[in-house]
């Protein structure tokens, strides 16, 4: 698997496992630990869940999911805005903590920006990072002014990363997001880069391009974000085929007619756009 670095040097899997609706009832809590395993055992180690997640249940499926392999896996979670503050950071963790059935958790972020001053919010998460309880900090759903004004407060400049919705039809960010975290080094991480509600399954662009090599469409929109190399991947999958689907994207590399096809089907941006979000 390829590995991307974080901006202290930090390797991470450039494709890793979403969890969002896990926990949800949708599937049994054992089917769905079990496909997160699988996607460890095929490399995908890196896997990410939020405390908003099935309130909390998606981080009890991780901790069925790497049980007896925690020192495989790095995990990110996510803290909701309204606990992001001096009094509620720690103890959302602490919280998160006890689901994922874990000491520590390896990159902690801010899920979308709140009432709570970022000076706050990155000091309680520095606090949290010099007790152990989190190895690296980071924040979702953050534009370029709202980036700059993260690493403009006292310890931001320990910001690893911004995770974002991008996939070929929410692509806004290439416009400026993307050169802005690549210039500092600081990958970003795509959710949801299949897309909701099957819209770019049914897409013919990518479903021409599926077809030209012999795959998905959801492994064609997979491996398209992984094209760019500062991008970390993190799509979701309930079940063993779908996980192996995944995985197998990342060997998958687009050609330019490929490329160009999609492009003509969804534009690159050429103006700044409002940041996407789900």
């Amino acid at each position: 698997m390829r590995t991307l670095r974080l901006p202290d040097g930090t390797e991470v899997a450039a494709l890793g496992q979403g969890t969002w609706h896990m926990g949800e009832g949708d599937r049994p809590v054992a089917e769905e630990a079990a496909a997160l395993r699988l996607g460890v055992e095929l490399g995908m180690t890196l896997i990410d869940t939020a405390e908003m997640y099935a309130d909390g249940r998606a981080e009890e499926v991780v901790a069925k999911a790497v049980a007896g392999i925690r020192d495989r896996v790095f995990i990110v979670s996510k803290v909701y805005p309204h606990n992001a503050t001096r009094r509620g950071t720690a103890a959302a963790c602490e919280r998160s903590l006890k689901r994922l059935g874990t000491d520590w958790i390896d990159l902690y972020l801010l899920h979308w920006r709140g009432s709570a001053p970022f000076a706050e919010t990155v000091a309680e998460f520095e606090k949290l990072r010099a007790a152990g309880k989190i190895r690296h900090w980071g924040v979702s759903n953050l534009d370029v002014s709202e980036m700059e004004g993260v690493l403009a407060v006292p310890g931001g400049a320990g910001c690893a990363t911004d995770q974002v919705l991008y996939n070929p039809e929410r692509r806004g960010v290439e416009f400026d997001l993307l050169p802005w975290c690549a210039k500092r080094n600081m990958p970003v991480m795509a959710y949801s880069p299949v897309g909701q509600a099957g819209r770019l399954l049914r897409a013919p662009a990518l479903r021409n391009v599926a077809e030209r090599h012999g795959v998905t469409t959801a492994q064609a929109a997979v491996a398209w974000s992984l094209r760019h190399p500062h991008v970390i991947s993190i799509p979701k999958a309930s079940d063993a085929t779908h996980v192996r689907e995944n995985a197998a994207a990342a060997e998958l590399r687009l050609t330019d007619a490929d490329l160009a096809d999609i492009d003509a089907a969804y534009p690159p941006p050429g103006r700044k756009q409002s940041l996407g979000m789900l």
